[in-house]
This record gives C-alpha cells, sequence and structure tokens, in this order.
C-alpha cells in the first residue's frame, strides 16, 4: 500500500467562495476568498483560495487525488481552467474532478466537522440548486407539488452514520426571475427563509448582503405593531405569505433616513426576526417527528441566526445541536471537501477536533518581513513595538488598564466571527466601550452589539443557561446580578452572543482569558472581529498594523510582538478598573 499522502481538495464558487485541502481526512488549511482579496462576500473564481491551500501545505495541483466543487445553477457545466476568469488548473489537468449540488455539499460541511458519529443534518438558506441538478433526491420524500424545472432547494434533511449520507426530506421554492424596478419582492425564491430574511435585509440596510445586522436590530423594535405573519406554515413546509410584503412600502432611502426612522426600521427588523424564528423552530419539530435522532447538524445561512438557533435548543426534542461554524455558502469548500473523502473514495470519518482557525500560521520571518515592509511605507510613523516576554501578561494588564487592543494570533478564522485569532478585545466592563469601537475603530452603526468570550468553566457562573458556544453562534441571557457590570457585551433585551473558550480549541485565547481574570478579577472580554465595517476580517500581519494605525486601537499584538503608538494618551480607558 503506498504511503503518499491523500490530498483532496474542495472550493466553492457561489458568493462567499473559498477552498479547503484534507490530507488524510484531516483538514490542515482553508480560507475564505473575501480574506485574500479583501472584498465582502467575494466569490466565484477560484484561483486565490486554491493557491493560498496548495501553497501553505507545499504540494502543487499535481499531488491531488481529487477536486470536489460546488456553485449554484452551474454543475454539469463548469470547466476546469476557466471560471468567472482563469482558474489554477489547466484543461488537460489530470486531477479527477466532481461537482455536486449546493445542499449537499452544506449537508457535508456539517457532518465533517460535527462531534458526532451519527444524528440527522438540517439545511436551510435563501437558495440552493435547482431541482433538475440535485444530487441528493434518491429516497428523499418531497412534496406532492414539486415539479421539475425551475424549482431551487430551500430546506433540505438527511440522516447520517458511518454508512452514510441518505436525504429524508427536500422542499423546493419556484425561482423568482421576474422581478421589476422597484418592486420589494423575494429574491431568487419565492418561498424560502433565508430569502425572506434577505429581503428584510435589502428593504432596511439597501442591500441583501447585510442580514446579519437584522439580529442586532431587532431588539429595539416592537414586533407586536404587525398582527400579520411573513410566513404560513402548513403540511410541514413554509410559505412567505405575500400579503404580508405588501405593507414594505416604505423602504430607507439612504442611512440618513434609516436613523430618522429608526424605530420604524427596528419594528420591521423585529418582525422578520420573531417570524423567522417562528418558522425555523416549526422545520426543526416538523422533520423530527417521523425521522427523530437527538444529535442534529445544522447547516446553510440561516443557521448563523444565534437567536433562533437558542430556540431549538429550548423548545424542539432536539438534545444536542451542532451548527456549522461557516455554514452559509463559505462553508461550501468543507462540505466538498468532505464529501471527496467520504462519498468519493469511500474513506472512514476522520474526526475533527472542533478547531475552526484554519488559515496559514505565519512563521517568524513572515511576521517580520510584515513589520519591515509596513514601516518602509509609512515614513516617520509614531508606534513603537517590542517582543514580550509573556505576551499573556502583557496583553492582560493593558486590557485591565482599559485598552482596546487587536489580537492576532495563529491562522485565521474560517467563518464569520473572530473566535480569538483576528479579534479585537477589550474589558468587557469598560463603561462606554462598546460606543468607542463602533465610532472611532469600527466605523460602523451605535446599535451594533458585541460578543462576550468567556472560558467553558466559567460560561454558567454569568450566563443562565450556560450554552457550550465556540463557534459565538448562539445567545444566552446574562445573569440579573451582572446585567448593569457587562452592559457593554450585553443587548438592550439582556441577550448575549456568547464565545466560550477552551483549551482544546484555542489554548492561547483560552490562556488570555484565564490571565485577564488573575489580573481583572474579571472572566469576560469583549471580542470583536479584526477589521471595520465594509471590510473583511484582516489575514495578514500588514493588514493588521495598517487597521491598528488608522483607528484609534491602543496597542496590537501580533504573536509576542506587541505595538503602541508613541502618542503618551491612551485613547479609550476606563477609570473604574485598573491592574490592581
Amino acid at each position: 500500500m503506498s504511503n503518499k499522502p491523500v490530498y483532496i481538495l474542495g472550493t466553492g464558487l457561489s458568493h462567499d467562495g473559498s477552498s479547503c485541502l484534507l490530507k488524510d481526512g484531516h483538514i490542515i488549511c482553508a480560507i475564505e476568498k473575501e480574506r485574500l482579496s479583501r472584498k465582502k462576500h467575494d466569490g466565484g473564481n477560484d484561483a486565490l483560495t486554491v493557491k493560498y491551500c496548495l501553497d501553505y501545505a507545499g504540494i502543487t495541483v499535481h499531488d491531488l487525488s481529487l477536486m470536489v466543487q460546488a456553485a449554484n445553477f452551474e454543475k454539469d457545466t463548469i470547466q476546469k481552467d476557466r471560471y468567472q476568469g482563469a482558474r489554477f488548473f489547466t484543461a488537460d489537468c489530470a486531477v479527477p474532478f466532481v461537482s455536486i449540488s449546493h445542499h449537499l455539499a452544506h449537508a457535508y460541511s456539517a457532518v465533517g466537522t460535527s462531534p458526532f458519529d451519527e444524528g440527522n443534518v438540517l439545511v436551510i438558506d435563501g437558495c440552493g440548486s435547482p431541482y433538475e441538478q440535485c444530487d441528493d433526491l434518491e429516497g428523499a420524500e418531497l412534496p406532492q407539488s414539486i415539479i421539475t424545472g425551475l424549482y431551487a432547494e430551500k430546506d433540505s434533511f438527511y440522516r447520517f452514520s458511518e454508512d452514510g449520507l441518505f436525504p429524508l426530506y427536500k422542499d423546493f421554492s419556484e425561482l423568482n426571475l421576474s422581478q421589476q424596478g422597484g418592486e420589494y419582492r423575494m429574491p431568487l425564491t419565492t418561498h424560502s427563509i433565508g430569502g425572506l430574511y434577505s429581503k428584510i435585509s435589502q428593504y432596511i440596510f439597501g442591500n441583501m448582503d447585510d442580514a446579519g445586522k437584522l439580529m442586532g436590530l431587532a431588539p429595539y423594535g416592537n414586533c407586536d405593531r404587525f398582527k400579520e405573519s411573513f410566513f404560513l406554515l402548513k403540511d410541514g413546509r413554509v410559505f412567505v405569505n405575500e400579503d404580508s410584503l405588501l405593507q414594505l412600502n416604505r423602504p430607507a432611502a439612504s442611512y440618513q433616513d434609516f436613523k430618522d426612522r429608526f424605530n420604524y426600521f427596528a419594528d420591521v427588523a423585529s418582525w422578520a426576526q420573531r417570524d423567522v424564528e417562528e418558522a425555523v423552530v416549526y422545520i426543526v419539530k416538523q422533520r423530527l417527528a417521523s425521522k427523530y435522532h437527538p444529535n442534529l447538524c445544522y447547516a446553510g445561512g440561516v443557521a448563523l441566526n444565534a437567536v433562533a438557533n437558542a430556540r431549538i435548543l429550548r423548545e424542539t426534542p432536539v438534545k444536542n445541536l451542532y451548527m456549522m461554524p461557516a455554514a452559509a455558502d463559505n462553508g461550501l469548500a468543507i462540505g466538498c471537501a468532505y464529501y471527496g473523502w467520504l462519498n468519493v473514495l469511500k474513506r472512514k470519518p476522520c474526526k475533527h477536533d472542533g478547531a475552526i482557525c484554519l488559515g496559514k500560521v505565519y512563521t517568524e520571518d513572515e511576521i517580520e518581513a510584515d513589520i519591515n515592509r509596513f514601516i518602509a511605507d509609512h515614513p516617520g510613523i509614531m508606534i513603537s513595538f517590542q517582543k514580550a516576554a509573556n505576551v499573556l501578561d502583557d496583553a492582560s494588564r493593558m486590557l485591565a488598564d482599559g485598552k482596546v487592543i487587536g489580537w492576532f494570533q495563529g491562522g485565521a478564522e474560517f467563518g464569520p466571527r473572530a473566535l480569538g485569532n483576528r479579534s479585537i478585545l477589550a474589558d468587557a466592563r469598560s463603561e462606554g466601550v462598546r460606543a468607542f469601537i463602533n465610532r472611532d475603530i469600527k466605523f460602523r452603526e451605535d446599535f451594533r452589539p458585541f460578543a462576550p468570550a468567556v472560558t467553558g468553566e466559567d460560561v454558567s457562573e454569568y450566563f443562565k443557561y450556560g450554552y457550550e458556544s465556540p463557534y459565538m453562534i448562539l445567545v444566552d441571557e446574562i445573569k440579573e446580578n451582572y446585567r448593569e457590570l457587562y452592559k457593554e457585551v450585553i443587548h438592550v433585551n439582556g441577550s448575549a452572543r456568547v464565545q466560550t473558550v477552551t483549551q482544546n480549541i484555542n489554548p492561547t485565547f483560552y490562556g488570555l482569558l484565564k490571565t485577564f481574570k488573575q489580573v481583572s478579577g474579571s472572566g469576560i472580554l469583549l471580542n470583536t472581529s479584526f477589521n471595520k465595517k465594509g471590510m473583511p476580517i484582516v489575514e495578514t500581519p500588514y493588514q493588521a498594523l495598517s487597521l491598528f494605525y488608522e483607528t484609534k486601537m491602543d496597542a496590537v499584538v501580533i504573536h509576542d510582538y506587541v505595538f503602541t503608538k508613541n502618542q503618551q494618551q491612551v485613547y479609550f480607558a476606563s477609570a473604574s478598573y485598573k491592574t490592581p
């Protein structure tokens, strides 16, 4: 038997494109295209992400055993060497190519990374593959009204075990191809939960890509003013109530218009959030009614709705819930890679360790090269830096002194959340720090909340349910006795999108939280992504230094280098909490 490693490359060609490289069934590298191109939600051509993964592994395309890809609407027509431009492969590339349908890739992304040996898989998003391009129809129950033609996936349900992944139920919706100028109708699909949420994002924020903001806006609103539901829930299916859309006749004309009518738009966001939660809970209950398993894996863009996820745990028979951390289309590449390993090559599952920081780890030489290049590009720059003898001690003391720091460690997170490798951090008790970071560092809307990061063993001390939430896509509630102290990381309704940190998944960030607690007495840090509005999360040390220099961050820590501005002032400091 050959000892040659088996490399499988998965790549997603939808929006939020990405690539993932497996070596003998384990992820060794994965990256989203936006981190490299520096364009939010970038997708399509995969040359950048494929090169990144291969270069990091030190291999070429000729070392690959298999390439698996996924894209909407084009499964059987994609060429090896071209897709929205030249790809990283040649037309005569000898590597076997496989293309799979959209929900199947989502499902395998959850199966491959989940901690379960068996269970159910649910995929809910805005729009998947057309009916005629689906690879997972055999054996699935389909609604009788589904016909071939212009219908696309909206939710899919599966069972998986060591014997494989098997479709149980798939629902579809008509594609909406008759959009008229000035109309606010459903994008792409007529009756999908994800499509409705994107439509509300367009109505309020002017585009469909800001749907994630709706969760932050909704708690400021009052959904009770809208008695009608956005959805009709019947026969185990979800349909958009098109009559309800007629009330959406006053879209935001500009950001100033949004601010002037803030209460109205908050009410609409609350309405949408309420009805999305009800629809998700309904689907979960309906699917489990006849095909129950206590373990549920969950993927698709709707799985990023942290409030709905908490309701799944509280209100459905699910006992163990795993949300794929990169649940949206950025996770397709991971699903493609695992499909190749498990289904095409028929290899045994290799248990994923739960880590989601899958980007390349920059070497000491690469970090120093970026530092030198940054200094050369900014003559006369007023910053100082030194290597810390104990970076956890130094960072903890800066945080306890009220400073806001950029935190750059290891490989970048894969997915939308900064989880302690590309983060901006602050003492969660510091009065006014939320407004300061939103205004002077993130340059974003003031209603946007921040996440509390806490160790797994401390979460029950501070939060009502004490959920395990390593990927920051599950909402908990602060205990009443801590509500005032930690108001900077708690939303107006007392909720928080918590991140629980463990030593086995992120030992460095875990060590920082433990050291900060020893220094300050507090077990919670404010954690937000290392970027500003409209910018992908930083990928390189150079990008981290650039954002540090152009904002009012007080310091940035890159591995064990600590950078500070030469000016003596501290941009933000809480008078209440100083280093003991």
